[in-house]
């Protein structure tokens, strides 16, 4: 029941992130933060249902008070990411980060977790894999932002081509956060409880496919349509590739084929 009620959050993300292109200005706006907080609880949940209520609060004291405190550190000094600064669109304020932006560090950092831990083995490996995950969705995340002056940056150059408003500094300072958070979220001993991973699965792959899909089509910003395909297509891609393993295995022909040799 529990697990139902996990795709039901889901579903409820899934509406709020299509209506995104459907308003503009303030409601916009408010559509963002309402999308960040069924995100946050939507991941939460889950880490709760499936791993326990221990995991779930790791899960928002590293990525969410992590990701608050490389924000406001980043807010105030530039390091890691580059000197930028936050508008009051997205509501109430701590240490000059807007509340919601940790939470969405966290909403994401769980799928990226779990989707490295189907496709990587060892820690190690699991760890890269999941930070290049978590920061290759900011390929998609900062542009869209950035375009609604949510936050600015002092000095965008150099950028990547196509993307003249956001820094290669930060994205190359998002993989490093994104790694040390992978690793601190790694000590957290993982104490499975039956039920799925699937909708992590699942929102993982939206976010990828859905970010491809709006860039090019809806905000009119296809270069990070394909910046973000390309970064993140290199965790989301392996993923599907392997779910669609599971489901249709090749080893099912040939297993049919050497029993009716064996039974013929």
């Amino acid at each position: 029941m529990r697990h139902r009620l996990v795709w039901v959050a889901f579903a409820a993300l899934v509406l709020a992130e299509i209506g995104y292109p459907l308003v503009s200005g303030p409601a916009r706006a408010h559509l963002t933060v309402a999308t960040v907080l069924i995100g946050f609880a939507v991941s939460v949940a889950h880490a709760a249902v499936s791993r326990g209520p221990r995991a779930a609060a790791a899960l928002v004291a590293v990525a969410g008070g992590g990701g608050l405190a490389v924000e406001a550190l980043g807010v105030a000094t530039g390091v890691p990411f580059g000197a930028y600064g936050y508008g009051d669109a997205l509501g109430a304020e701590l240490l000059g980060v807007p509340l919601v932006i940790p939470l969405a560090w966290t909403w994401m950092a769980w799928p990226a977790w779990l989707t490295a831990g189907r496709l990587a083995r060892g820690v190690a490996a699991r760890v890269a894999v999941a930070g290049l995950g978590l920061a290759a969705w900011d390929l998609f995340l900062d542009p869209q932002m950035v375009a609604e002056k949510y936050w600015t940056w002092a000095s965008p150059r150099p950028a990547l081509p196509g993307v003249p408003d956001v820094p290669r500094s930060n994205y190359l300072g998002w993989l490093v956060v994104a790694v040390a958070l992978m690793a601190l979220l790694a000590a957290v001993p993982d104490t499975r409880r039956p039920g799925p991973d699937a909708p992590m699965y699942a929102l993982y792959l939206w976010t990828y496919a859905s970010g491809v899909l709006a860039h090019a089509v809806f905000l009119d910003l296809p270069a990070s349509a394909a910046w973000g395909g390309l970064g993140m297509g290199l965790v989301a891609v392996p993923l599907a590739v392997a779910l669609l393993r599971d489901r249709y295995p090749r080893t099912a022909p040939r297993q049919a084929r050497a029993e009716r040799r064996i039974s013929a």
